[in-house]
C-alpha cells in the first residue's frame, strides 16, 4: 500500500473501536482543534498524519480540524499548512456542512477561497450519489460478519464518501475496517469504483470488484 499516493479514509467514530491510548490521542487532537490551540493540533498530526480528516469520537457535530479552522477564522498560513498535511476541502461535517460554508457563514471570507474544493475529477450529483450508494453495499456485504451483521455498522463506522475522491489528484484511499484485519481500496477512474478489498481472517481472502452506478460488478461475474 502507497501510503504517499492513497489517501487514508479513517471511519472509525466510536471509542470502544481504539485502543485506550489512541481514543485518548484523538481526543486530544479534537479539543485542540476546539479551542484552537493549533500548536498542538500539528503536533499530535506529526505523530499520527492520517487523523488529519477525523472528527471528535462520538462527536455530534462531525467537525474535521479543518472546519474547525473555519469556525475560528484562523490566519490563512494555518489553512494552507491543513491542506498541505492532507485535509480534504470536500469533506462535510455531520450536518453536510463544507469547511468553506463555515467560514462564508462566519464572514471569515479571506480563507474561504482557499477552502472552495478543488474537483480534479468531476461527477454529477446524481452519479455521486449512485456510487457511494453502491460503494457502501458492497463494503457492508464484504465486511458481513456471519450473523446478519457487517464489520462497519457493528463499529458505527463512517464509510467512504466518493464526493472526497473527486478533489484528489490521484482519486484512490484506504478504508480499514476494524476486525477485518484488512480493508478496502477504492479508486475513481471516469464514471466507475474499482475496489480491491482484503479480509486477513478468510484466509487471506483478496478481491477486486468494479462498482458503477447501476450496481456492483463482482468478481466471478454477475452482479451484486
Amino acid at each position: 500500500m502507497d501510503h504517499e499516493e492513497v489517501a487514508h479514509w479513517d471511519g472509525v467514530t466510536r471509542r470502544s473501536s481504539l485502543k485506550d491510548t489512541y481514543a485518548a490521542q484523538r481526543d486530544r487532537l479534537a479539543d485542540a482543534a476546539r479551542d484552537g490551540d493549533w500548536r498542538t493540533v500539528f503536533a499530535v498530526l506529526g505523530e499520527h498524519r492520517d487523523w488529519i480528516n477525523t472528527a471528535r469520537l462520538e462527536g455530534r457535530s462531525g467537525y474535521t480540524p479543518l472546519h474547525q479552522a473555519a469556525w475560528h477564522g484562523v490566519p490563512a498560513e494555518t489553512v494552507e499548512r491543513l491542506l498541505a498535511a492532507g485535509a480534504w476541502r470536500s469533506l462535510r461535517a455531520g450536518d453536510g456542512t463544507r469547511a468553506v460554508d463555515l467560514a462564508a457563514r462566519r464572514g471569515h471570507h479571506h480563507v474561504t477561497a482557499l477552502l472552495c474544493p478543488q474537483v480534479r475529477h468531476p461527477l454529477p450529483a446524481d452519479v455521486t450519489g449512485r456510487l457511494q450508494y453502491h460503494l457502501h453495499r458492497l463494503i457492508r456485504h464484504r465486511a458481513g460478519a456471519g450473523d446478519g451483521s457487517d464489520l462497519a455498522t457493528q463499529h458505527a463506522m463512517r464509510l467512504p464518501e466518493v464526493e472526497v475522491l473527486t478533489e484528489l489528484a490521484h482519486p484512490v484511499c484506504w478504508f480499514p475496517v476494524p476486525g477485518m484485519y484488512g480493508g478496502f481500496r477504492i479508486a475513481l477512474s471516469g464514471r466507475e469504483l474499482t475496489v480491491d478489498s482484503w479480509i486477513r481472517i478468510v484466509g487471506g481472502s483478496e478481491r477486486t470488484d468494479v462498482v458503477t452506478i447501476d450496481g456492483v460488478d463482482i468478481q466471478e461475474g454477475g452482479r451484486l
